[in-house]
């Protein structure tokens, strides 16, 4: 049976834990508040050249740009997004839970990952995958130049057919609490994507307008004018579009891995003040059965002396 000062170590040792995971929730806020900071400069980019491309893709023959051929899906690259740190509930294990089922199920004869995240990297490797690439320290601080190289390393292999499709796998930050698993297409663009607007009218000069959406909500019409031709803009915007998509996923798995992290160390603050106090009544009962035992001896001993 545990004696007093067994209960007094354990909760001293609950209690150091409590203040690390304490700690740990308030790191993680922080962290969380920086990259939902960026989640949110990075849209207004990522709408400006989706906008621009849509404008340039009505100009000119999407199919021709290597980024946008559509090909059987024989080779299959999967980009898997995980955190470098664990104690983040089950935000790794339903990212490498996703990817492990795709790779089962995708109908492809070759299958090629590139993990970032140090989680995924450990984790896949003694799983026996082999890897293309390995971006590693990202989702602490996320940086435009990791998502440019990733999207290089992509658009490359697509580009030389080495690959027919890729897909990234990560978690999307909806709230604090819920982070949404996605498999999301990158490659080739959907030109569902490019093509994302009503009829569009003709200008003076023949050339479609571009719809836009303006705050209030109502449809107005943008027109731009190119100084260069509008397949070599619409060539060099391709590429600048797969970097932006890249970017967002980046900051989208690292808002949700802080979430996700921040969620778990309030929890485990809970439970531990819960565990302290459980113990606390446990160990203040066995004090109250020792003092009562030792009143009963001492009223044993004087009722035995007049006796």
């Amino acid at each position: 049976m545990p004696t007093l000062l067994d209960y007094r170590r354990r909760i001293r040792s609950v209690k150091s834990t409590q203040q690390i995971t304490r700690a740990m929730k308030f790191v993680a806020a922080a962290k969380l508040r920086r990259a939902q900071e960026g989640v949110f400069a990075a849209r207004p980019y990522a709408r400006e050249i989706l906008r621009v491309l849509r404008s340039a893709a009505a100009r000119v023959d999407t199919t021709t740009h290597p980024l946008l051929e559509r090909r059987p899906e024989e080779k299959v690259l999967i980009v898997v997004l995980t955190g470098d740190r664990s104690l983040c509930g089950a935000f790794n294990t339903n990212v490498l839970r996703r990817a492990i089922t795709f790779v089962r199920e995708t109908s492809a004869a070759k299958k090629e990952l590139i993990v970032v995240g140090k989680k995924g990297r450990d984790t896949l490797r003694k799983r026996g995958f082999h890897f293309l690439g390995e971006y590693l320290g990202v989702s602490s601080r996320v940086d435009f130049s990791a998502a440019k190289d990733i999207a290089a390393q992509i658009a490359e292999l697509y580009a030389k057919k080495e690959v027919d499709a890729v897909y990234a796998i990560y978690n999307e930050f909806k709230n604090v609490m819920v982070q949404n698993l996605r498999a999301e297409k990158l490659l080739p663009i959907d030109p569902a994507i490019l093509a994302e607007q009503s009829e569009p009218r003709r200008g003076g000069h023949g050339d479609p307008l571009p719809h836009d959406l303006s705050a209030s909500g109502k449809s107005m019409l943008v027109d731009y004018i190119y100084e260069e031709p509008v397949e070599q803009i619409f060539n060099g915007l391709v590429p600048r579009y797969l970097e932006a998509e890249i970017f967002r996923i980046l900051l989208e798995s690292a808002a949700a891995e802080h979430a996700a992290r921040m969620t778990a160390m309030d929890s485990a603050t809970r439970n531990a003040g819960e565990l302290i106090d459980k113990l606390t009544l446990e160990m203040n009962k066995i004090r109250q059965a020792a003092i009562t035992k030792e009143l009963i001896e001492i009223v044993s001993g004087a009722a035995s002396a007049l006796s």
